[in-house]
């Protein structure tokens, strides 16, 4: 069974304004890591406009089954705020992210119609201002293998997308590589083959 280790998040922080009717929409995205850094996030966004009608959000973290994720209208008509904003995350297929649309009422009601749009449309333009990147989740191992080993063992960790992080020559090479996990078993088993079983992993 493969391993999931790549993700789609935003690739920066971005804002977005947009008015309807009077009332004012900013909308804030942020990479976090985990449910903890969201919260944090939150909190100085709720803190900073203090003075704004709503602070509506959704959150979303994690990978594959593993994904958590929370939404909330903060006061706005039942599922006409945090739920699209959500809906927006999760069309895009974004994950470790926040994002907050904050609202100053500019006087005339826009009802639940109107309001789903308005926060579904500053999400979606939030999102597309930041930008979408794949990462990927990688592991590190640390192997020691001959000086007659070096070149094919360093061209074979450069053809699978490994990356030497630390290398120290001694009477052995003592290399620390760092390569998507999907990739390690596959790089171990090839540089087992390769050396005719000579490499050593720490």
């Amino acid at each position: 069974m493969s391993q999931i280790d790549c993700y789609h998040t935003v690739a920066a922080d971005a804002e977005t304004e947009i008015k309807i009717k009077g009332s004012k929409f900013i909308g804030r995205v942020f990479p976090c890591a985990d449910e903890a850094e969201a919260e944090a996030i939150l909190n100085r966004i709720r803190k900073q406009f203090y003075d704004a009608t709503h602070n509506c959000y959704a959150w979303r973290v994690g990978l594959g089954k593993e994904i958590v994720y929370k939404y909330s209208d903060d006061g706005e008509p039942s599922g006409t705020a945090g739920r699209p904003i959500y809906d927006q995350l999760e069309g895009h297929d974004v994950t470790n992210a926040i994002l907050i649309v904050t609202r100053y009422f500019g006087g005339t009601k826009l009802g639940t119609g109107g309001l789903t749009h308005a926060y579904s449309d500053s999400a979606a333009q939030t999102i597309e201002k930041a930008g979408v990147v794949e990462c990927f989740i990688t592991d590190t191992v640390t192997m020691v293998v001959a000086f007659s080993d070096y070149n094919a063992v360093e061209r074979l960790i450069r053809q699978s997308g490994g990356m030497i992080v630390q290398s120290d020559f001694a009477d052995v090479v003592t290399l620390t590589v760092e390569i998507r996990l999907s990739l390690m078993d596959w790089l171990r088993d090839d540089l087992i083959e390769t050396t005719s079983g000579r490499v050593t992993f720490v």
